[in-house]
């Protein structure tokens, strides 16, 4: 059965719309802001440390990275570099660990802004850290060590380095914003897309532009990108298309057969390409549909599961009436993760868009983005998965799934000998001279 209100194990001095987790370092990045307007409300970039502690899943922050005037509204990660939907622009950063000098005091305090949060589950809860980040561009420059305290104690937190690479407008509208970014699986493309409609994709590293085309008319809501580089869209124009570079190869009809939603009840939330377990070849595709509009009586939301490579639906199930707000998929493609702008968050299985897990109100606020932990013993220990989740309420909440407990062999054994011991009793106590 689910917590009430599952562990929060981070809080941030601004409010989250963005998380990632880095799956060779297990870092979590959380990013937001308050943006340009002045209320006094910080912007920035995040790097948590990830780590149990007495039995319990818990975050240190190692450095707060200064965003200045921009809000970060989405992430994706391509090895050590971050893209970040700040405004209408697109920033790459490069970031890196460096481990601390041996011998002599903590050498990362003043430095790089690496700043070591309160031990425990709930890293750095004044807001404090803010005070660490920077503005500089480029490398970060060491100051000279500080001296020790006393003779063999020193710093062993890692630090983290960070750079600017790159800064492209990816949104041209009055209001721009950019809305959604993705890397493809061997991030060499990078696909934006925004307000004004129009999919961007890049090249990367060199974030010279492939090529843009109006996918939508308004809105795209989100963006995923398969193997084969296929790009999907979704928009606030209920549409859901599927280009090969500018060219669009299909479009998605999640409802045809389902006659009675009609085309204009719902609109694409969110979608994903994912593994199928135990199947190498195999390819997916999930989307999002939520009500277009808001009832007395709200309408579900429905996930629809669909072939990667030939676009055809395969199921469609129920998620719920609170209206869904962001979608993560876990490496193997084992698990969905869904939260909802009511805050609750939900677990589902993907093979059978089965509900395992469930927390209503879980932030009390929308959630604005959730993600999987890498599946390494390291960080699962004895869960099937672990789930985080942000929001709006500036905090980090995790979400575990315990490993499902089987019987072992030799106790099934010894039950149905028993049971084939007092079936023979109970025959001879019937008939007797039966045995």
């Amino acid at each position: 059965m689910a917590p009430r209100r599952p562990p929060e194990i981070y809080r941030a001095p601004f409010p989250l719309y963005a998380v990632r987790v880095h799956r060779p370092t297990g870092l979590a990045l959380i990013a937001g802001g308050g943006g340009a307007a002045k209320t006094g409300i910080a912007n920035g970039l995040h790097f948590l440390q990830l780590g149990w502690r007495e039995g319990r899943l818990s975050a240190s922050l190692l450095h707060a990275h200064d965003t200045e005037t921009r809000a970060t509204m989405t992430l994706a990660l391509a090895g050590d570099t971050v893209a970040a939907g700040q405004d209408a622009a697109c920033h790459l950063l490069r970031f890196r660990l460096r481990e601390p000098p041996q011998g002599g005091a903590g050498g990362g305090a003043g430095g790089d802004g690496a700043t070591r949060a309160g031990e425990g589950g709930g890293g750095d809860r004044g807001g404090s850290s803010s005070s660490s980040s920077s503005s500089e561009k480029g490398p970060r420059r060491r100051r000279a060590p500080a001296p020790s305290r006393s003779e063999g104690t020193h710093d062993e937190t890692p630090q983290v380095l960070v750079e600017t690479l790159h800064c492209v407008q990816t949104d041209t509208s009055p209001d721009a914003l950019q809305k959604a970014v993705c890397f493809n699986e061997d991030h060499t493309l990078l696909a934006t897309g925004g307000v004004d409609g129009f999919l961007r994709v890049w090249e990367f590293p060199s974030m010279k532009k492939a090529f843009e085309v109006q996918a939508h008319q308004g809105e795209i809501e989100d963006i995923t990108l398969s193997p084969d580089n296929k790009v999907v869209t979704v928009g606030r124009d209920f549409r859901c298309c599927v280009w090969k570079r500018d060219q669009m190869v299909t479009g998605l009809h999640w409802n045809e057969n389902l006659p009675g939603i009609p085309d204009k009840a719902y609109r694409y939330q969110a979608c994903r390409f994912g593994k199928v377990e135990d199947q190498g070849g195999a390819l997916r595709l999930y989307t999002i549909q939520i009500p277009y509009k808001r009832e007395r009586r709200p309408p579900p939301c429905y996930i629809t599961k669909w072939d990667g490579r030939s676009f055809l639906p395969l199921l469609t199930r129920p998620c719920g009436n609170e209206v869904i707000s962001c979608l993560s998929l876990s490496d193997t493609g084992t698990f969905l993760g869904l939260g909802t702008v009511t805050g609750s968050v939900a677990i589902f299985i993907a093979f059978s868009l089965q509900r395992l897990y469930y927390v209503r109100e879980a932030h009390g606020i929308v959630v604005t983005a959730v993600a999987f932990l890498p599946e390494t013993p390291e960080l699962l220990r004895d869960n099937e998965a672990a789930l985080l989740s942000v929001a709006v309420d500036s905090r980090c909440r995790l979400h575990r799934i315990p490993c499902r407990r089987s019987f072992p062999v030799w106790l099934l054994l010894l039950l149905c000998a028993g049971l084939i011991v007092a079936t023979l009793l109970l025959l001879q106590l019937a008939f007797p001279g039966f045995l």
